[in-house]
């Protein structure tokens, strides 16, 4: 069996648009830092000096969203209301959504902007690959290659809502791209609906999951190094933070032999 990393990180000195702040407190800080709180929180009265090195554990703090680095989006993250019902939270979801047989298509001759169903059609037919339901589709489209600049947000292929519907269609339900979002880039869904005054434009990938229930993986990486468009299986477990509308995840490949 083999493990294919296909997460990106989570990387404070790597260009967001939303920044990462990433504060350490080293082992002797940290002494301190428990110290402090144990007296304050606890009433318990324990001094630094008792430990070796006046060391304790090192300490990470992170502000950053839920859209940062590999995660995977809710139906809440969709709006608020759904044709279907309440959108589910990212915590609400089923386990079982995000463990399971996969196949990975190859969109990397696409230009920027959002490609249809007849795309994804003739990628299927070029995996050889009918999704089963539940099947985990992950969309290869070479953008993960300018993740850290500020290319990987405005320079990518997304999909758009024939392409969500003809996988939803065949009982998938999580599909994942290693590009920043499932859609467009901004610019380009705002200059096309300038151009045409039509709405529809503008994330319809996303807002196909205010008519139906599905989650996305956004942010992959590494999908060139997947053997074999499919015989493998995913494993992306959203972070269960209570009410959020998306879940960071480390999304791993399951390859055997």
């Amino acid at each position: 069996m083999r493990l294919i990393d296909i997460s990106s990180p989570v990387d404070a000195s790597l260009f967001e648009p939303d920044p990462v702040e990433h504060r350490i407190l080293t082992p002797a800080e940290g002494a301190r830092h428990m110290s402090e709180e144990m007296l304050t929180h606890l009433g318990i009265e324990f001094s630094p000096d008792e430990l070796p090195d006046q060391e304790f554990l090192s300490l990470d703090t992170l502000t950053l969203t839920t859209h940062t680095g590999t995660h995977v989006d809710a139906p809440s993250h969709y709006g608020t209301r759904a044709s279907y019902g309440v959108p589910r939270n990212i915590d609400e979801m089923p386990l079982d959504w995000f463990y399971r047989a996969a196949v990975v298509l190859d969109l990397t001759d696409a230009e920027v902007g959002a490609v249809g169903a007849d795309r994804i059609e003739k990628a299927l037919v070029l995996a050889d690959y009918t999704p089963d339901p539940l099947d985990i589709v992950l969309l290869h489209t070479g953008a993960s290659r300018w993740a850290g600049t500020q290319r990987y947000f405005t320079h990518f292929t997304g999909i758009d809502d024939t392409a969500v519907h003809l996988l939803l269609d065949m009982g998938v339900r999580v599909i994942g791209t290693d590009a920043f979002s499932l859609d467009a880039p901004f610019g380009n869904m705002i200059e096309r609906y300038r151009e045409s005054g039509d709405r529809s434009v503008l994330w319809p990938a996303h807002f196909v999951g205010r008519e139906r229930e599905y989650c996305q993986i956004e942010r992959l990486a590494n999908l060139e190094q997947l053997p074999r468009p499919h015989g493998f299986s995913v494993a992306c477990f959203p972070v269960k933070i209570a009410g959020a509308g998306a879940g960071w995840a480390r999304a791993v490949a399951i390859v055997d032999g």
